[in-house]
């Protein structure tokens, strides 16, 4: 089953990209994990990333146990993909450029049994607001 999600940010890409591109940053905006920890290679497609998750157990994880995700895309400055092996999703993040903006979309795919039981439904919208709100603060400190 695949969910998506769509939010315009108040930056352009290359601004947005950081947050991205930067693997300690995806606990910054994706929420579950509270610390990533890169392999060697950092972004590239095959890099492994440990991550902490957050204190709130699941049925099928411990609260701040670890987990391991594999980088699936690379798109420097457009798009991002991962897969947590132990929850069982794939999730993407493409950008597009719109003006003064940008738009991010988010597609997060997982079998249906999993979606409800990880609480993994609402994931992608959380994300992007996320990733929103980042790019607001960077927008009011400049």
């Amino acid at each position: 089953m695949r969910l998506r999600a769509e939010k315009k940010l108040l930056a352009l890409p290359h601004e947005v990209w950081p947050l991205l591109a930067e693997p300690r940053h995806l606990s910054d905006w994706w929420p579950g994990y509270t610390a990533v920890q890169p392999d060697r290679r950092g972004l590239a497609v095959g890099a492994r990333w440990t991550i902490t998750r957050t204190d709130r157990p699941g049925l099928l994880r411990r609260p701040r146990g670890r987990g391991l995700v594999v980088i699936t895309r690379v798109e420097v400055g457009r798009a991002l993909g991962w897969r947590d092996l132990e929850q069982g999703f794939e999730a993407v993040i493409t950008l597009e450029r719109g003006g003064d903006d940008t738009r991010a979309m988010l597609g997060l795919e997982a079998a249906p049994w999993r979606l409800p039981l990880e609480g993994l439904t609402r994931l992608p919208q959380q994300a992007l607001a996320r990733l929103h709100a980042l790019c607001q603060t960077a927008a009011q400190l400049s």
